[in-house]
């Protein structure tokens, strides 16, 4: 396994994709450029499998036809004795409806399906910004969605069958989500005309669209199975809106504009007032406190990979100083010493450690195996309190590959 989740899905150095192709324009990597192909992430058998067996419920899973969305009703039903909901899903009617050639989409499986999890949590904490993973299953010749664009970048990796897309420069740069931004009419996304791109993808190709470039797709003559991997850029809108949760600290910002207050043009000039104090409380404004509360409100959109309970008990029970842990993947974690001692800041709570731990809780952090008996730092016993909080805390989890026969 290449140990850049980015370095599966986009034949280029980082620093190179980053500068040049992330956010900007759309990139195409064949399967020869690619270390290896996709077929450990799903095939036709495992979406067989979590069709079957796996039961899942809308709105984890949705299925589309020529553009339409499909109600739920058409590919969900009873669970039958034990379960008593009406919302899961039915391979009957799946396989019925695919056979008239709708698409099936199996949503969130970065939740659902081991090795997307894992790969969307490694490259989440590569790019730093927040991902997601859906999968698209097309019977030949026929297509889900009508042209459209997202709102969100997308890594596009064909894993089975041939898949025909057609591409268009945007006709919104940077579109921002819906709730924020007013979507163009369809009929004005500007797709009478040539496509930007018209590229046919193979099992193994990957192809990369920042939001906004508008974009459809057609399978060929094959069942054609693509995972998109979705990713929620934050933006310096994102930027712009904890600025103003900060600056509502500002009394003067929170008194109410006069009464009556006219709707007339003339009020431009209440706004032009309003803008001019907004500038001297940005001259002041807490860029720490801002900084505190964008990564309060983004550091929620990202999950790390999931423990294992029982296995994470296990560790505790049989913790010794030759335990072998790490920290868990894509767990964002903030470290601060102080005067009195160390602070860990997680997404939703901070932990805190008494003076002389620093180094040792850093090297925890580090990604990097240890055993408590070899923290820097520390003698063997503190190091095993440290460790056995931090296990507590799933901050940690036991690494297997140091400890062979351990549940992997």
């Amino acid at each position: 396994m290449t140990s850049s989740a980015l370095g599966r899905l986009i034949a280029l150095p980082r620093p190179t994709f980053s500068s040049e192709i992330w956010g900007k324009r759309v990139w195409l990597s064949r399967a020869a450029e690619l270390p290896r192909s996709f077929e450990d992430l799903l095939s036709l058998d495992d979406v067989d499998q979590i069709v079957a067996v796996r039961g899942l419920r809308y709105p984890f899973v949705r299925m589309v036809k020529d553009g339409v969305v499909l109600p739920r009703r058409r590919f969900t039903g009873p669970a039958g004795a034990g379960a008593e909901i009406d919302d899961q899903l039915s391979s009957d009617r799946v396989f019925a409806e695919m056979t008239t050639g709708a698409t099936l989409i199996l949503q969130a499986l970065h939740r659902t399906w081991p090795p997307l999890i894992d790969l969307v949590a490694r490259l989440a904490a590569e790019l730093g910004h927040p991902v997601q993973a859906n999968a698209y299953v097309t019977p030949a010749q026929s297509r889900g969605f009508a042209a459209h664009y997202d709102l969100h970048d997308v890594f596009v990796l064909q894993v089975e069958g041939r898949k025909n897309w057609h591409i268009w420069q945007p006709v919104v740069d940077a579109p921002l989500p819906a709730a924020q931004w007013r979507q163009p009419h369809p009929e004005a996304l500007g797709t009478d005309g040539p496509a930007t791109l018209q590229v046919i993808l193979n099992p193994g190709d990957a192809l990369y669209l920042p939001r906004g470039w508008i974009h459809s797709a057609q399978a060929l003559g094959e069942t054609s199975v693509h995972v998109t991997l979705g990713v929620h850029p934050v933006t310096r809108f994102d930027v712009v809106q904890a600025i103003a949760t900060v600056l509502a600290d500002d009394p003067e910002l929170r008194r109410s504009l006069p009464a009556p207050l006219s709707t007339d043009l003339i009020e431009a000039s209440r706004v032009a007032a309003v803008r001019d104090q907004m500038r001297t409380s940005l001259e002041t404004v807490d860029l720490a406190a801002v900084a505190e509360e964008l990564r309060r409100r983004t550091l929620p959109r990202s999950r790390p990979i999931p423990i294992r309970p029982l296995a994470q008990a296990a560790t505790m029970a049989s913790l010794d100083v030759h335990t072998w842990v790490r920290r868990r993947v894509a767990l964002s974690a903030r470290l601060d010493h102080s005067d009195d001692g160390v602070r860990l800041t997680l997404a939703d709570r901070a932990i805190t450690f008494p003076l002389g731990t620093g180094e040792a809780v850093a090297a925890l952090l580090s990604g990097v195996p240890q055993q408590p008996g070899h923290l820097p730092g520390l003698d063997a016993a503190d190091g095993l309190v440290i460790v056995r909080r931090l296990l507590r805390e799933a901050v940690l989890v036991a690494d297997y590959e140091h400890q062979p026969g351990s549940p992997g």
